[in-house]
């Protein structure tokens, strides 16, 4: 297993730290927890900023923090990330906050120290453009949504 050190940040220093733990030995995401002042109750449909109460550093600018939806969250409730997918470049250093829309039927109530989405550290790969002419072909070509079917 590889590691990286990142430093963190109590953001609501009113309140004790949380920090983001590792659910089983095979979790590739760490949870992070609501920080509410009262419980929340988010109406279908409805787009809100999930405080975490954290601000992170990490130890190489090419890494970054991805933020996702939590399957379980997303797949019973409807609860899930409005923007798909959350992105902590590593030159952020402010309170990380979760965007989250209640895709459900039914009113869903949040409270403090739920845990409301998973973080992942990756590498980053930094694009270095060439403007070409031609693409190099290749067998799908320009065939673009749905080429590829959806059975064998």
């Amino acid at each position: 297993m590889n590691y990286i050190p990142v430093k963190i940040k109590n953001m609501r220093p009113e309140r004790e730290l949380a920090v983001p733990e590792y659910a089983t030995q095979g979790a590739a995401g760490v949870d992070l927890h609501a920080v509410l002042e009262r419980d929340l109750k988010l109406l279908p449909g409805q787009i809100v900023k999930i405080p975490t109460g954290i601000g992170i550093e990490l130890s190489q600018p090419d890494i970054v923090a991805l933020i996702f939806a939590r399957s379980g969250l997303a797949s019973k409730n409807g609860l899930t990330l409005v923007n798909a997918v959350g992105v902590i470049d590593s030159d952020y250093r402010g309170e990380i906050q979760v965007a989250m829309i209640n895709l459900g039927q039914e009113i869903f109530t949040l409270h403090s120290g739920d845990r409301i989405a998973q973080m992942v550290f990756m590498p980053v790969f930094l694009a270095q453009f060439i403007p070409v002419q031609e693409l190099t072909q290749s067998d799908r070509g320009e065939e673009g949504f749905g080429s590829t079917g959806i059975r064998d």
